[in-house]
């Protein structure tokens, strides 16, 4: 399959290139500079919703299955953007919301049986949404209570219904019907709830990934995570046939395997949360990389930027230890660049405090972003952008780069080692990785330099070496 060793490169459309000058990206600007990930050498593209959307949740909210949001551009931008992609060797997949709908969404109103309803007047269980508070909410035109997993404006679909599944197959061949390559599944462990509607538990352990508080304190076996969520992706796999499914399982590392019956890849949570530290680093890696499965990923739209979550100082290793892991792996847009967080909107886009992750990317000095006002602004173009760090040897751009395309020699094989105090080592089929995580110097492993991160003798401070055995 493509996608066994690929890179695939997350393109926030609002953030990525505008071509009408509204500050707003689009699916023109995205055209417009494909050939930059021909030049990084990824092998496809995976873009955040471009659905119609009232933008309670910055897409994820979507009011038409089968549509493109005016501000994006049309269908025919559309069509454009795959030719000139599969042109180009690259890959397309889009963002699948199957969760949840906009509440502006017209089934909600037209097919109510679609969504979940309380069967008294009020919250029939303790359910929370995942951003806080009760996940039920009052339809004040129909009276009645409904289930909403994320924000009040994205009621819950019912996966027991089978005009929903029947509904979602038709989505997923619509958009394969004009020549996507997959999908990416928004929060499928999300997708089916317990048919009795029954209280969730007590928490009985931490949980190993970020949670809101009133979520923490509760352990998800009904509102989600459910052994029907697994027939339910079988029905979307049915209408997929071979096009990829990655999906968000916002899960434990050793809960992935079931899901995997069905889906082709998961990300690695685990490996994303872990603090810059060799022996949190190891314990993240050696589980997902026995799944031969795992869509390694260091940031996305949702998570603190890496170069704000790891230090700048870390930047050059990390792309290391991301792009020598064995399988697939993702790279959020401007993460190339050493793109940190930004100073957000005031007022927030979004509530739930993400506009600091989604400041536009930065082409040149100037921004090159839009001829207009962007929607967010700009965070440091000057210091960092795509065509001065194409024009640098050494940048961390072309860092990126260099990897990309050496990655594609390393062979399947992956051994983790036994390394010095704060070293993540691994071989790849007689290539040996060493990713120095600590601000002090460490022994190179032995063999002839392939790729170093930094210059010097030994294994620098931050730094990474690759060596043949």
């Amino acid at each position: 399959m493509w996608w066994q060793e690929a890179v695939v490169y997350q393109i926030y459309p609002r953030s990525f290139q505008d071509s009408d000058g509204d500050g707003i990206g689009d699916l023109r600007g995205i055209t417009q500079r494909l050939d930059h990930l021909a030049y990084l050498g990824v092998d496809a593209l995976w873009l955040s919703p471009i659905y119609p959307s009232p933008l309670a949740d910055c897409g994820y909210d979507v009011s038409d299955y089968c549509g493109i949001d005016p501000q994006f551009g049309t269908m025919g931008d559309f069509d454009e953007l795959v030719a000139a992609a599969h042109e180009r060797g690259l890959r397309l997949l889009l963002d699948l919301v199957p969760c949840h709908t906009s509440i502006e969404h017209p089934w909600f109103r037209q097919h109510p049986d679609r969504y979940i309803w309380s069967p008294v007047d009020g919250p029939p269980n303790n359910w929370v949404s995942a951003f806080g508070g009760p996940a039920w909410s009052r339809d004040e035109v129909s009276g009645r209570w409904y289930l909403h997993s994320f924000y009040p404006e994205q009621p819950d679909l019912n996966w027991h219904n089978p005009e929903v599944v029947a509904a979602m197959q038709d989505v997923v061949r619509f958009w394969l019907g004009r020549g996507l390559d997959g999908f990416r599944l928004d929060a499928i462990d999300r997708l089916v709830k317990d048919e009795q509607l029954r209280d969730d538990p007590p928490a009985s352990r931490p949980f190993p990934l970020p949670l809101d508080p009133g979520a923490a304190r509760l352990e998800m076996r009904y509102s989600g995570n459910r052994p029907e969520a697994i027939e339910a992706l079988r029905a979307l796999r049915e209408a997929a046939g071979d096009a990829l499914l990655v999906g968000e399982l916002y899960r434990p590392v050793g809960e992935y395997e079931r899901w995997l019956e069905v889906l082709d890849l998961v990300f690695a949570f685990e490996f994303l949360f872990s603090p810059w530290e060799a022996e949190r680093l190891r314990a993240a890696i050696e589980p997902a990389a026995e799944l031969r499965r795992a869509a390694w990923v260091m940031s996305n739209h949702d998570f603190d930027r890496l170069a704000t979550r790891v230090g700048p100082e870390n930047l050059r290793a990390a792309a290391v230890l991301l792009l020598t892991l064995p399988g697939t792996a993702f790279v959020y847009q401007g993460d190339e660049l050493g793109l940190a967080n930004g100073p957000g909107h005031e007022p927030p886009f979004d509530r739930a405090g993400r506009d600091r992750l989604r400041h536009p990317m930065q082409w040149d000095a100037d921004g090159g972003f839009t001829s207009g006002k962007p929607w967010l602004p700009l965070v440091d173009p000057e210091a960092r952008n795509v065509a001065d760090e194409q024009a640098d040897p050494g940048s961390l751009l072309n860092l990126y780069r260099s990897l990309i395309e050496l990655r594609r020699g390393l062979g399947p094989g992956f051994r983790l080692l036994d390394a010095e105090p704060g070293v993540v080592a691994f071989e790849r089929d007689g290539n040996t990785v060493a990713v120095n995580t600590t601000a002090e110097p460490r022994p190179a492993p032995e063999g002839k330099p392939v790729l170093a991160s930094h210059e010097g003798q030994g294994l620098p401070p931050h730094a990474a070496l690759i060596v043949r055995n």
